[in-house]
């Protein structure tokens, strides 16, 4: 039920600002907004509001904003409807309405941080020589060192942060080392043989190969607390480093550095959105954060259907003044809803076959 309630507050609330955007920029350049959905599929519930209705429909998986005379081969309407039809706008608006929803997305991603940053403050990682993790069949599993452990020297060498133990095992040249370790409160010496190892980066590239003894620090923040400019400076660059991330995971899929396998669907998200609603609502956060600019740089791919496909055919639309063939039009969008449909497929298999296993 925790899984449940979080998936749907997650995507729910991304869904909404998505098409919030879409919808809010509708209306600033006049267009007639007919209906706003969350999800799609048989209608649960719905009012009619002037002269939109607003639905909450019965799959949870998307939304959308119908706006009047999205479909520019509408005929018999009259020049009163002209003024509220979206295929009449220039195409610089028609082309900010497209964008709005991704755009609302990455937004949302600041928003949520400069909420965080500015009440609870800006976390900051703690220098620390704590044990966060010891990897199975290492060198250090073998002498027995543990999670929580405090490496307090190497060779008599005193640690007084994670660097000092990186540069001793680094340059121990695969030699035993003397590792003295508070374990809660009691000393204890250890002695361990550094192994070579590849160093890899968060996409799993192998980055170089040093000694190491199979130890990750354990995850300390402080909280500071900041200014309003500096919590919006912060968030700025919190999103960008998101959107960096998500960017170059699409590349690294591409070019099958990380495997298709690992790629996940609404099961794993929800799955993810109740693991992080357990550790905390700021964990849920910054889940939602990047979950929120996922969508954003997705909806941006240049895929008939999506918003980046739309995108394109407007831009192609400004540059010869006229927009494309029809046909074209037609066929490249059952282009991307065969490739949508593939993609769903494929995410709900992984989905799938991750829980089997």
């Amino acid at each position: 039920m925790n899984t449940l309630f979080s998936f749907i507050l997650v995507l729910g609330l991304l869904i909404f600002v998505h098409e919030l955007g879409h919808f809010l920029f509708a209306k600033l350049f006049g267009v007639r907004v007919l209906k706003f959905s969350l999800g799609f599929g048989p209608k649960l519930v719905g009012k009619v509001i002037g002269e939109t209705e607003y639905v909450i429909s019965a799959f949870p998986l998307g939304g959308f904003v119908k706006m009047f005379g999205e479909n520019p081969d509408e005929q018999q309407i009259t020049e009163e409807d002209r003024k509220g039809s979206f295929a009449h706008k220039p195409v610089w608006q028609r082309f900010m309405v497209v964008l709005a929803g991704p755009l609302f997305n990455l937004l949302f991603s600041i928003v949520l941080f400069f909420m965080v940053f500015s009440f609870v403050g800006i976390p900051t990682s703690v220098d620390t020589t704590r044990i966060g993790k010891v990897n199975e069949n290492s060198p250090a599993a073998a002498a027995g060192m543990q999670v929580g452990d405090v490496i307090v020297r190497i060779d008599d060498t005193a640690t007084v942060g994670w660097i000092d133990v990186l540069e001793a095992v680094k340059n121990s040249a695969g030699e035993p080392i003397r590792v003295d370790v508070d374990r809660e409160g009691e000393q204890l010496r250890l002695e361990i043989v550094p192994a070579i190892d590849a160093v890899k980066n968060v996409f799993g590239e192998e980055v170089e190969k040093r000694y190491m003894i199979g130890i990750m620090k354990a995850d300390e923040l402080s909280y500071e607390k900041s200014t309003l400019l500096g919590a919006m400076q912060s968030a700025c660059r919190q999103t960008w480093m998101y959107v960096t991330l998500t960017v170059m995971g699409f590349v690294k899929i591409i070019q099958q550095v990380v495997p298709a396998s690992e790629i996940g669907g609404p099961i794993l998200i929800a799955q993810i959105a109740g693991e992080q609603m357990k550790a905390g609502w700021l964990n849920l956060i910054y889940f939602m954060s990047l979950l929120s600019v996922n969508l954003g740089i997705l909806n941006l791919l240049p895929i008939p259907v999506l918003d980046g496909g739309h995108l394109v055919f407007l831009t192609i639309e400004g540059v010869r003044r006229k927009p494309l063939n029809e046909r074209v039009q037609i066929i490249a969008q059952q282009v991307g809803i065969g490739l949508l449909a593939t993609l769903m497929i494929f995410v709900f298999y992984n989905d799938i076959v991750r829980l089997l296993r």
